[in-house]
């Protein structure tokens, strides 16, 4: 049970920090394995009392180095990386184009899960651009969910896009190879 001053400490990090036991349910592995990343320096942590104390944002990095992206996910983020480089040249358009998208989603067919992450979109869209250009190019799990559920269909022509699906299956297909 966490003592008074975890939470408060907690809470005055932002509330990001975790026990090993849920940070070992983040990554899906025993709580062992998070004491071990911990003493071994993989896994920056603070001590709360005689308990270890994880952020959140250090076990994505974690997760993230660990997780390989699947082949759907790849192909994503190639075109969300394109997306990315429209997004850099034209950030007032691409950015409009993105919120007009956003709405007919929001006001027809959103439900469940993709709800939660086109409200997400939509608090990114109104922030500085580099958060958007984090969720579209990071490998992190969130920037992951975000790509699933992005506003940004119809910002590359269908020529870019089968372009950029092109140039991957060439890189996959090249990597395969060696």
């Amino acid at each position: 049970m966490r003592t008074a001053l975890a939470v408060e400490l907690n809470e005055a990090e932002g509330g990001d920090l975790l026990t090993t036991g849920e940070a070992a349910a983040l990554l899906g592995t025993s709580r062992q394995h998070v004491v071990n990343l911990c003493n071994a320096g993989d896994l920056p942590f603070t001590t709360v009392g005689r308990h270890r104390r994880v952020s959140r944002h250090d076990v994505e990095a974690v997760r993230t180095r660990t997780q390989r992206l699947t082949r759907d996910q790849l192909r994503s983020l190639w075109l969300s990386h394109a997306v990315a480089a429209r997004l850099v040249s034209d950030p007032e358009r691409v950015l409009a184009h993105a919120r007009r998208n956003l709405d007919k989603v929001l006001v027809s067919s959103a439900r469940g899960s993709a709800k939660v992450w086109l409200h997400e979109w939509s608090q990114l869209l109104e922030g500085p651009i580099e958060g958007v250009l984090e969720a579209l190019t990071s490998r992190s799990p969130r920037s992951r969910e975000l790509r699933q559920n992005s506003p940004f269909a119809g910002v590359l022509s269908e020529h870019e896009r089968r372009e950029v699906l092109a140039a991957y299956g060439r890189a996959h297909h090249e990597d395969a190879a060696r």
